[in-house]
């Protein structure tokens, strides 16, 4: 699962972001609400870790747009403020949870994890499913009734971002952005390709028709009812 940290303390930033990683999650970050804003509005992201005090637009400002435009991406806000008023703020901003400055690193990671069972309640810890598909966030593969697909580290994130927005149209620079990153050196015609590859790995199982191409839109991954 992929979480942006938008925090303009870098130690705490990169604090945060270890962590993140260590706990498997990929992570991209911005130090400014104006950036956060724009990165968080692009459909590729899982969670936010947003500070309430930062350059340019304040967090609480960020949630609020977010929230205007139907963005329903979970929000976990930092701040150094733990008075009442100031949490009601927040949670009638649009925020998910609200974690107040300093805090154990164990308590963010059960935040975290809590937020996106919410998202997922059906998975377990580490695993989304649909279809008869899995993949397990710990070991970094997809199964299909108990046959692990062998798959890379790209394919493994494509099916995990299909399975988490599934019954959705994904366009093609949302799977880009989301797999391989704004800065990538590659084309958008990867995408095509890794669809491919993931199709013809779901192909001896019989799933590979639940990914669908949408003319003129994208990808999405739908069972037939």
């Amino acid at each position: 699962m992929r979480i942006l940290v938008v925090e303009d303390d870098e130690p705490l930033r990169e604090a945060v972001m270890a962590a993140l990683a260590e706990d498997s999650y990929s992570v991209d970050f911005s130090g400014s609400g104006d950036e956060g804003l724009y990165l968080a509005s692009q459909g590729i992201y899982d969670l936010v870790i947003l500070d309430v005090m930062l350059p340019g637009l304040s967090g609480l400002e960020v949630v609020k747009r977010l929230r205007a435009d139907a963005v329903t991406l979970p929000v976990l806000l930092l701040t150094a403020k733990d008075s009442v008023a100031d949490k009601v703020k927040g949670l009638d901003a649009g925020a998910d949870d609200y974690l107040v400055k300093p805090f154990a690193v164990p308590e963010l990671l059960a935040r975290v994890k809590a937020l996106l069972r919410r998202v997922n309640p059906g998975g377990r810890d580490g695993d989304v499913s649909y279809g008869g598909i899995s993949v397990n966030s710990k070991c970094k593969d997809g199964f299909v009734d108990g046959c692990a697909l062998q798959l890379t580290s790209k394919e493994f994130e494509l099916l995990e971002f299909l399975i988490l927005n599934h019954d959705q149209i994904l366009t093609r620079e949302q799977i880009f952005d989301r797999i391989w990153g704004f800065d990538s050196e590659t084309t958008i015609g990867i995408v095509d390709l890794y669809i491919h590859y993931l199709r013809k790995k779901l192909t001896p199982y019989q799933r590979d028709g639940l990914i669908r191409t949408v003319r003129g839109a994208g990808f999405m991954l739908k069972e037939t009812k």
